[in-house]
Protein backbone atom coordinates (compact mmCIF):
# COMPACT_ATOMS: atom_id res chain seq x y z
CA UNK A 1 0.00 0.00 0.00
CA UNK A 2 1.60 2.96 -1.04
CA UNK A 3 2.49 6.22 1.82
CA UNK A 4 -0.65 8.28 2.05
CA UNK A 5 0.59 10.54 4.47
CA UNK A 6 3.96 12.23 3.39
CA UNK A 7 3.00 15.81 3.88
CA UNK A 8 4.45 18.98 2.03
CA UNK A 9 8.37 19.21 2.89
CA UNK A 10 9.56 22.30 4.94
CA UNK A 11 11.70 24.33 3.75
CA UNK A 12 15.16 23.58 5.95
CA UNK A 13 16.93 26.50 6.43
CA UNK A 14 21.09 25.44 5.93
CA UNK A 15 23.34 25.92 8.44
CA UNK A 16 25.02 29.29 8.06
CA UNK A 17 26.92 29.76 11.62
CA UNK A 18 30.45 29.90 10.95
CA UNK A 19 33.32 28.95 12.53
CA UNK A 20 34.13 30.44 16.03
CA UNK A 21 37.96 30.86 16.98
CA UNK A 22 38.34 30.49 20.69
CA UNK A 23 40.65 29.92 23.57
CA UNK A 24 41.48 26.08 24.98
CA UNK A 25 38.68 26.35 27.38
CA UNK A 26 35.03 28.43 26.71
CA UNK A 27 35.30 28.38 23.11
CA UNK A 28 31.72 28.09 22.76
CA UNK A 29 31.86 31.89 22.53
CA UNK A 30 28.80 32.15 25.23
CA UNK A 31 26.11 31.02 22.94
CA UNK A 32 25.10 28.28 25.39
CA UNK A 33 23.27 29.68 28.42
CA UNK A 34 24.71 27.77 32.06
CA UNK A 35 21.56 26.17 31.62
CA UNK A 36 21.62 24.85 28.66
CA UNK A 37 24.88 23.08 28.81
CA UNK A 38 25.90 19.42 29.53
CA UNK A 39 25.14 19.22 33.73
CA UNK A 40 28.99 17.56 33.90
CA UNK A 41 32.18 19.57 32.95
CA UNK A 42 33.41 17.45 30.20
CA UNK A 43 36.79 17.62 29.63
CA UNK A 44 38.62 15.99 26.50
CA UNK A 45 42.25 15.42 24.80
CA UNK A 46 42.96 16.20 21.26
CA UNK A 47 45.93 16.32 19.56
CA UNK A 48 47.17 16.81 15.56
CA UNK A 49 46.99 13.74 14.06
CA UNK A 50 50.19 14.24 12.49
CA UNK A 51 52.10 15.48 15.88
CA UNK A 52 51.62 17.90 18.37
CA UNK A 53 51.63 18.50 21.83
CA UNK A 54 48.35 17.29 23.74
CA UNK A 55 45.58 20.04 23.76
CA UNK A 56 42.49 19.87 26.04
CA UNK A 57 39.20 21.14 24.77
CA UNK A 58 36.12 21.66 26.35
CA UNK A 59 32.49 23.32 26.92
CA UNK A 60 31.39 22.35 22.69
CA UNK A 61 27.89 21.24 22.03
CA UNK A 62 28.38 20.83 18.35
CA UNK A 63 31.30 20.03 15.97
CA UNK A 64 31.57 23.40 14.82
CA UNK A 65 32.24 23.95 18.62
CA UNK A 66 34.52 21.76 18.64
CA UNK A 67 36.99 22.19 15.79
CA UNK A 68 37.08 26.03 17.54
CA UNK A 69 38.30 24.36 20.72
CA UNK A 70 40.91 22.38 18.81
CA UNK A 71 41.72 25.32 16.56
CA UNK A 72 42.28 27.44 19.57
CA UNK A 73 44.25 24.54 21.42
CA UNK A 74 46.64 24.42 18.69
CA UNK A 75 46.91 28.41 17.52
CA UNK A 76 45.56 27.38 13.68
CA UNK A 77 42.35 28.16 11.87
CA UNK A 78 39.36 26.46 12.45
CA UNK A 79 39.35 25.84 8.37
CA UNK A 80 42.53 23.63 8.53
CA UNK A 81 40.80 21.30 10.18
CA UNK A 82 39.69 18.58 7.39
CA UNK A 83 38.47 15.77 10.59
CA UNK A 84 38.59 13.98 13.51
CA UNK A 85 39.51 10.29 13.96
CA UNK A 86 38.84 9.12 17.78
CA UNK A 87 41.24 7.03 19.45
CA UNK A 88 43.74 6.66 16.51
CA UNK A 89 46.06 9.20 14.83
CA UNK A 90 45.60 7.06 11.64
CA UNK A 91 43.63 7.87 8.91
CA UNK A 92 40.73 5.53 9.84
CA UNK A 93 37.74 5.63 7.99
CA UNK A 94 36.18 3.64 10.88
CA UNK A 95 37.24 5.84 13.60
CA UNK A 96 35.55 8.79 12.18
CA UNK A 97 34.06 11.53 14.79
CA UNK A 98 30.53 12.01 13.97
CA UNK A 99 27.40 12.90 15.84
CA UNK A 100 28.58 10.74 19.40
CA UNK A 101 31.97 11.06 20.92
CA UNK A 102 33.13 8.64 24.02
CA UNK A 103 33.34 10.53 27.18
CA UNK A 104 36.84 8.46 27.54
CA UNK A 105 37.57 9.04 23.43
CA UNK A 106 41.06 10.94 22.56
CA UNK A 107 40.93 13.30 19.48
CA UNK A 108 43.04 13.07 16.89
CA UNK A 109 42.63 16.11 14.32
CA UNK A 110 43.48 16.07 10.69
CA UNK A 111 44.65 18.51 9.07
CA UNK A 112 45.29 20.07 5.57
CA UNK A 113 48.29 18.82 3.77
CA UNK A 114 49.27 18.95 0.26
CA UNK A 115 46.90 19.80 -2.33
CA UNK A 116 46.72 17.56 -5.99
CA UNK A 117 45.06 18.25 -8.72
CA UNK A 118 43.69 15.22 -10.96
CA UNK A 119 42.32 14.09 -14.17
CA UNK A 120 40.37 11.02 -14.41
CA UNK A 121 38.51 9.45 -17.33
CA UNK A 122 35.06 8.27 -16.42
CA UNK A 123 35.46 4.94 -18.12
CA UNK A 124 32.38 3.45 -15.78
CA UNK A 125 28.83 5.07 -14.70
CA UNK A 126 30.35 4.05 -11.49
CA UNK A 127 33.68 5.74 -10.21
CA UNK A 128 33.62 3.24 -7.39
CA UNK A 129 33.94 5.44 -3.98
CA UNK A 130 32.16 6.38 -1.40
CA UNK A 131 32.08 10.33 -0.06
CA UNK A 132 31.14 11.62 3.18
CA UNK A 133 31.57 15.10 5.11
CA UNK A 134 32.88 16.42 8.41
CA UNK A 135 29.28 18.65 8.79
CA UNK A 136 31.13 22.29 8.31
CA UNK A 137 31.52 22.28 4.79
CA UNK A 138 34.01 19.71 3.60
CA UNK A 139 33.24 16.29 1.59
CA UNK A 140 36.30 13.47 1.33
CA UNK A 141 36.78 10.14 -0.15
CA UNK A 142 35.71 7.44 2.82
CA UNK A 143 36.11 4.68 0.68
CA UNK A 144 37.69 3.34 -2.51
CA UNK A 145 36.16 0.02 -4.30
CA UNK A 146 38.97 -1.91 -5.11
CA UNK A 147 39.11 -2.41 -9.33
CA UNK A 148 37.65 0.89 -9.62
CA UNK A 149 38.01 3.63 -11.46
CA UNK A 150 39.33 5.70 -8.67
CA UNK A 151 41.05 2.93 -7.77
CA UNK A 152 43.15 3.13 -10.75
CA UNK A 153 44.26 6.83 -10.00
CA UNK A 154 47.10 6.02 -7.24
CA UNK A 155 46.95 9.50 -6.76
CA UNK A 156 43.64 9.90 -5.12
CA UNK A 157 43.51 8.36 -1.61
CA UNK A 158 41.09 7.46 1.49
CA UNK A 159 40.80 10.58 3.38
CA UNK A 160 41.64 13.30 0.47
CA UNK A 161 38.97 16.12 0.76
CA UNK A 162 37.53 17.08 -2.54
CA UNK A 163 38.12 20.87 -3.00
CA UNK A 164 36.42 21.20 -6.75
CA UNK A 165 34.92 19.27 -9.09
CA UNK A 166 35.75 20.52 -12.88
CA UNK A 167 36.50 23.99 -11.43
CA UNK A 168 33.54 24.29 -9.38
CA UNK A 169 34.19 24.91 -5.96
CA UNK A 170 32.64 22.76 -4.02
CA UNK A 171 33.01 23.42 -0.55
CA UNK A 172 30.37 23.71 1.69
CA UNK A 173 28.32 21.00 0.37
CA UNK A 174 27.23 18.02 1.86
CA UNK A 175 28.45 14.63 0.85
CA UNK A 176 25.14 13.51 -0.92
CA UNK A 177 25.13 16.09 -3.13
CA UNK A 178 29.05 16.01 -4.29
CA UNK A 179 27.75 11.98 -4.58
CA UNK A 180 25.66 13.47 -7.19
CA UNK A 181 27.78 15.64 -9.12
CA UNK A 182 30.18 13.04 -10.00
CA UNK A 183 27.17 10.19 -10.69
CA UNK A 184 26.40 12.82 -13.21
CA UNK A 185 29.99 13.75 -15.10
CA UNK A 186 29.17 11.90 -18.43
CA UNK A 187 30.52 8.74 -19.28
CA UNK A 188 33.81 8.49 -21.57
CA UNK A 189 35.16 11.91 -20.74
CA UNK A 190 37.66 13.37 -18.70
CA UNK A 191 36.95 15.17 -15.27
CA UNK A 192 39.15 17.11 -12.79
CA UNK A 193 39.42 17.06 -9.40
CA UNK A 194 41.35 19.20 -6.91
CA UNK A 195 42.13 17.36 -3.68
CA UNK A 196 43.82 18.30 -0.34
CA UNK A 197 44.89 15.07 1.39
CA UNK A 198 45.38 15.56 5.30
CA UNK A 199 48.68 16.06 6.29
CA UNK A 200 51.27 13.44 7.42
CA UNK A 201 54.29 12.95 9.97
CA UNK A 202 56.96 10.55 8.93
CA UNK A 203 56.22 8.56 11.65
CA UNK A 204 52.99 8.49 14.01
CA UNK A 205 53.02 5.12 15.07
CA UNK A 206 54.79 5.15 18.76
CA UNK A 207 52.73 8.76 19.46
CA UNK A 208 49.05 6.56 18.84
CA UNK A 209 50.12 5.42 22.44
CA UNK A 210 49.40 9.02 23.63
CA UNK A 211 45.64 7.89 23.18
CA UNK A 212 44.06 4.46 23.24
CA UNK A 213 45.23 1.74 21.09
CA UNK A 214 44.02 1.59 17.70
CA UNK A 215 42.63 -1.87 18.50
CA UNK A 216 40.21 -0.77 21.04
CA UNK A 217 36.19 0.24 20.26
CA UNK A 218 35.75 3.20 19.89
CA UNK A 219 33.27 4.89 22.63
CA UNK A 220 34.50 1.96 25.14
CA UNK A 221 33.20 4.50 28.29
CA UNK A 222 29.49 4.26 29.35
CA UNK A 223 28.26 7.30 28.10
CA UNK A 224 28.60 9.41 25.19
CA UNK A 225 28.67 13.35 24.39
CA UNK A 226 25.88 13.39 21.82
CA UNK A 227 26.73 16.61 19.70
CA UNK A 228 23.90 18.26 17.55
CA UNK A 229 23.98 20.64 14.50
CA UNK A 230 21.32 23.00 16.99
CA UNK A 231 21.01 23.14 20.43
CA UNK A 232 22.41 21.57 23.37
CA UNK A 233 24.70 18.56 23.39
CA UNK A 234 23.86 15.70 25.53
CA UNK A 235 25.03 12.88 27.57
CA UNK A 236 23.41 9.53 26.67
CA UNK A 237 24.33 5.88 27.73
CA UNK A 238 25.64 4.05 24.99
CA UNK A 239 22.80 2.65 22.86
CA UNK A 240 21.77 -1.06 23.46
CA UNK A 241 22.90 -4.15 21.42
CA UNK A 242 19.70 -4.14 19.37
CA UNK A 243 19.73 -0.86 18.91
CA UNK A 244 23.02 -0.26 17.75
CA UNK A 245 22.61 -3.35 15.15
CA UNK A 246 19.59 -1.88 13.65
CA UNK A 247 21.29 1.08 13.74
CA UNK A 248 24.40 -0.27 11.16
CA UNK A 249 21.71 -2.35 9.26
CA UNK A 250 20.10 1.34 8.25
CA UNK A 251 23.16 2.15 7.26
CA UNK A 252 23.48 -0.32 4.98
CA UNK A 253 19.99 0.65 3.33
CA UNK A 254 21.93 4.17 2.71
CA UNK A 255 24.58 2.41 1.07
CA UNK A 256 22.08 0.46 -1.12
CA UNK A 257 19.49 3.42 -1.81
CA UNK A 258 21.29 6.09 -1.48
CA UNK A 259 25.24 5.36 -2.23
CA UNK A 260 26.21 6.57 0.91
CA UNK A 261 27.17 5.58 4.45
CA UNK A 262 26.43 7.71 7.28
CA UNK A 263 26.25 6.66 10.80
CA UNK A 264 24.97 9.71 12.00
CA UNK A 265 21.73 9.80 9.24
CA UNK A 266 21.31 6.52 10.15
CA UNK A 267 20.80 7.43 13.59
CA UNK A 268 18.78 10.29 13.37
CA UNK A 269 16.23 7.86 11.16
CA UNK A 270 16.25 5.28 13.78
CA UNK A 271 15.48 8.00 16.73
CA UNK A 272 12.59 9.43 14.06
CA UNK A 273 10.78 6.39 13.34
CA UNK A 274 11.06 4.28 17.42
CA UNK A 275 7.82 5.99 18.93
CA UNK A 276 5.76 5.74 15.47
CA UNK A 277 3.43 3.33 15.05
CA UNK A 278 3.38 2.68 11.11
CA UNK A 279 5.59 3.84 8.51
CA UNK A 280 3.19 6.75 7.01
CA UNK A 281 3.90 8.34 10.37
CA UNK A 282 7.72 7.52 10.23
CA UNK A 283 7.37 8.76 6.54
CA UNK A 284 6.24 12.20 8.12
CA UNK A 285 8.89 12.06 10.61
CA UNK A 286 11.36 11.71 8.29
CA UNK A 287 10.48 14.20 5.81
CA UNK A 288 9.96 17.09 8.80
CA UNK A 289 13.68 15.99 10.22
CA UNK A 290 15.02 15.79 7.33
CA UNK A 291 13.54 17.36 4.51
CA UNK A 292 16.34 17.94 2.25
CA UNK A 293 16.02 14.38 1.12
CA UNK A 294 13.84 12.89 -1.43
CA UNK A 295 13.39 9.19 0.14
CA UNK A 296 11.74 6.65 -2.04
CA UNK A 297 9.24 4.82 -0.84
CA UNK A 298 10.44 1.36 -0.98
CA UNK A 299 13.55 2.95 0.76
CA UNK A 300 11.12 4.68 3.81
CA UNK A 301 9.25 1.05 4.06
CA UNK A 302 13.09 -1.23 4.35
CA UNK A 303 14.39 1.44 7.03
CA UNK A 304 10.89 1.08 9.00
CA UNK A 305 11.12 -2.53 9.02
CA UNK A 306 14.83 -2.46 10.41
CA UNK A 307 13.29 -0.36 13.02
CA UNK A 308 9.73 -2.39 13.50
CA UNK A 309 12.45 -5.77 14.07
CA UNK A 310 14.58 -3.81 16.41
CA UNK A 311 11.24 -2.81 18.60
CA UNK A 312 10.17 -6.64 18.99
CA UNK A 313 13.30 -7.80 20.00
CA UNK A 314 13.13 -4.72 23.13
CA UNK A 315 15.14 -1.64 22.86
Amino acid sequence: MPLRLRGKKKAKSKETAGLVEGEPTGAGGGSLSASQAPARRLVFHAQLAHGSATGRVEGFSSIQELYAQIAGAFEISPSEILYCTLNTPKIDMERLLGGQLGLEDFIFAHVKGIKKEVNVYKSEDSLGLTITDNGVGYAFIKRIKDGGVIDSVKTICVGDHIESINGENIVGWRHYDVAKKLKELKKEELFTMKLIEPKKAFEIEPRSKAGKSSGEKIGCGRATLRLRSKGPATVEEMPSETKAKAIEKIDDVLELYMGIRDIDLATTMFEAGKDKVNPDEFAVALDETLGDFAFPDEFVFDVWGVIGDAKRRGL
